[in-house]
């Protein structure tokens, strides 16, 4: 179960990243973390902008409203998804067959 943090500025989500994957996708959880896979080699930032990319494409939102707030140099990383309706970020977890739960 993945433990997201709702606050007034949207909503934080543990990530786990696989870099230098077949292809970029949300591969559901994984110790208690959205886990992704990236094509992108984790140098010079390239899997972080990739993960941007890709949970603004899955939330819906633009990639300005996406934010590693941890782990840039890690493959445990924290994103932000800001937002006004936390709830949709919560539906889309949810279509992505990720269950949550507030921290």
């Amino acid at each position: 179960m993945v433990r997201v943090r709702i606050d007034a500025d949207g909503v934080e989500i543990p990530v786990r990243v696989i870099p230098r994957a077949k292809r970029d996708e949300v591969a559901g959880e994984r110790n208690g973390a959205v886990c992704v896979r990236l094509t992108a080699p984790p140098v010079e930032g390239a899997a972080n902008k990739a993960l941007v990319e890709l949970i603004a494409r899955a939330f819906g939102v633009p990639k300005a409203d996406v934010l590693l707030t941890s782990g840039a140099k890690s493959r445990g990383k924290c994103v932000r998804v800001k937002t006004n309706a936390p709830d949709a970020v919560l539906q889309a977890l949810a279509r992505l067959e990720i269950e949550t739960a507030e921290a």
